[in-house]
């Protein structure tokens, strides 16, 4: 999914990014990030709701096997839960996507 622009549903303005030191931060590997119109991460409202530095809004492991994150792509799996759809979302919602993936690397790692 590396690349994907995809639209969030966010509940509230938690989930907000804080290491404890600066330095954690680039340990972090991070997945998501929130960005603008033109795809540039930002800590500006509405873009990002929380304000989180970089735009940081989700993080994984080193080996993928685990994944956080801010916004709540349950919420957005499925066309009919989208409150806009330019028409290209017929029956799945652009989030369905990484919930396939998750499942393609659960039974492979079988």
């Amino acid at each position: 999914m590396a690349g994907s622009r995809l639209p969030i549903a966010v509940a509230h303005g938690e989930g907000r990014v804080a290491f404890e030191k600066a330095s954690d931060a680039g340990k972090a590997v991070a997945a998501l990030r929130f960005v603008d119109g033109r795809g540039n991460a930002t800590e500006r409202y509405p873009w990002n709701p929380n304000g989180s530095k970089g735009g940081l809004t989700s993080f994984t492991t080193a080996d993928g096997r685990a994944t956080i994150l801010m916004p709540h792509p349950e919420r957005g799996f499925r066309a009919s839960q989208l409150s806009y759809n330019p028409g290209v979302f017929k029956k799945d919602g652009p989030w369905m996507r990484m919930f396939r993936n998750a499942y393609a690397f659960a039974v492979s790692a079988r």
